[in-house]
């Protein structure tokens, strides 16, 4: 902890203090995330393509990466959030940069696939050690329904039935996940994402913006109806 002495200050000692609090205080910040990450790097997640088991610090061994947590793979906020990531796929492949989704049961991943929601690599954390040790947040039984209410999930409720992503209620309904963006090498946490909401997924611009990349997103994908939602209801048109 940085203590101030206690004399009168000049100005420019004053914004010294400042710059070298700022920093410190950010330095802290990485440090923790930097070791939480580490926490997770021995475990083991499952392909859910080839089955094989490999460690979670081999996806960003030889890339950048964008890792997004999922709640459920029938989850139609999940489903909407894999879009989402999936309009960025080709701008990450050109700057080298890995896209990967992780969930935490195989139950739903086979409809997931083929429903073609997500253009990533995917993984399974059976044991969900990643979410715990990342400290991703976990609802209960009573605190799940009001979280359903708010006009965020309502929004995204309505805007995935406007898509017809579809989804089930089957699964494990109560843990939320998050987003890494980590460099190569697993040097940085450019990005560190958790859910707060069941619906709170980061938007793919401030993906792109973590690992320094400009460039424009359309955010409409081909044929999707543009939805515009009130505190009643969404009307799709397009």
């Amino acid at each position: 902890m940085l203590v101030v002495p206690n004399y009168k200050q000049t100005p420019i000692l004053t914004n010294v203090l400042l710059v070298v609090t700022f920093f410190g205080i950010k330095l802290q910040i990485s440090l923790i995330i930097m070791e939480e990450v580490s926490k997770i790097a021995e475990n083991k997640l499952i392909s859910a393509t080839s089955k094989e088991e490999i460690l979670v610090k081999s996806l960003w061994e030889e890339k950048a990466c964008v890792i997004t947590f999922f709640r459920r793979f029938g989850c139609g906020f999940c489903r909407l959030a894999a879009k989402d990531l999936s309009s960025i796929k080709s701008i990450l492949d050109a700057n080298n940069v890995r896209l990967i989704g992780i969930g935490v049961e195989e139950l739903g991943v086979e409809d997931f696939i083929n429903g073609k929601f997500f253009e990533g690599d995917l993984f399974i954390d059976c044991e969900k050690k990643c979410y715990t040790d990342l400290g991703y947040k976990r609802f209960g039984m009573l605190s799940i329904i009001p979280a359903l209410a708010t006009k965020t999930s309502r929004d995204a409720i309505f805007k995935a039935k406007a898509e017809n992503v579809g989804g089930d209620m089957k699964g494990d309904k109560y843990q939320v996940g998050g987003t890494l963006v980590i460099s190569k090498g697993g040097k940085k946490v450019l990005l560190n994402h958790k859910q707060e909401s069941l619906a709170d997924h980061i938007h793919p611009s401030e993906v792109l913006k973590s690992l320094g990349i400009e460039a424009e997103i359309n955010d409409k994908v081909e044929g999707e109806k543009t939805v515009t939602c009130n505190e009643v209801a969404c009307e799709a048109s397009g």
